[in-house]
């Protein structure tokens, strides 16, 4: 990132990279010239690398509008967290006066573990049909799969709704980690992606 400070030392332009093209004092510059030009020659005409900062997950927090500001050789953008996002459903009332529901995380992560359970779900409709139309047994193990399912799905529903405050809810999240011959590997995944492997019944899926 970039910033064009004015002769106060206030920025007056942010880029992300370097400028295909800028004009600075009247003087036109293309990337390939700023690209040549040394530390010290940069900041002579006011361009100043930026130092970005680190934002908060905007899974669970609002993030504030980036500031910027001038710190020695270097500009430093500043980030700071507004707000924690809400666990549960707001009710608002629109300009017009139509009612509206904004979700909250619980919510959302509850439809998310509801898309989910269905997409492991999904494949094995037709033995169901063929049960149904030919009077075909379902296989043992795949109607012991889609009850572990169901039950996965029921206990992550209860976990979320049981989240007493934003930290218990990013928690359910979070997989935990183990040492294994030097590396960290998972050692329990979060509860929100924990579920049974399909291992047994992939051969029956379509």
């Amino acid at each position: 990132m970039w910033a064009l400070l004015d002769d106060s030392d206030n920025v007056t332009q942010v880029y992300s990279a370097l400028p295909s093209k800028i004009t600075i004092n009247s003087r036109n510059y293309d990337k390939a010239e700023l690209s040549a030009m040394s530390s010290s020659d940069k900041l002579a005409i006011k361009l100043y690398e930026v130092t970005p900062a680190s934002r908060f997950n905007e899974s669970y927090y609002v993030n504030s509008n980036p500031s910027y500001a001038k710190v020695s050789d270097k500009v430093v953008e500043t980030i700071t967290k507004e707000s924690d996002k809400k666990l549960t459903d707001t009710n608002e009332v629109d300009e017009n006066g139509v009612q509206t529901v904004t979700l909250g995380l619980k919510s959302v992560a509850k439809n998310k573990a509801s898309t989910d359970a269905s997409g492991l779900l999904r494949g094995f409709g037709w033995l169901i049909q063929r049960k149904v139309t030919a009077e075909t047994a379902i296989p043992s193990d795949v109607i012991t799969y889609m009850a572990a399912i169901r039950t996965d799905h029921a206990a992550i529903q209860t976990a979320i709704d049981g989240a007493a405050d934003l930290d218990a809810f990013i928690a359910l999240h979070d997989d935990t980690y183990k040492t294994v011959d030097g590396q960290q590997v998972v050692d329990v995944t979060a509860r929100v992606n924990r579920w049974t492997s399909d291992a047994s019944v992939k051969q029956h899926r379509r």
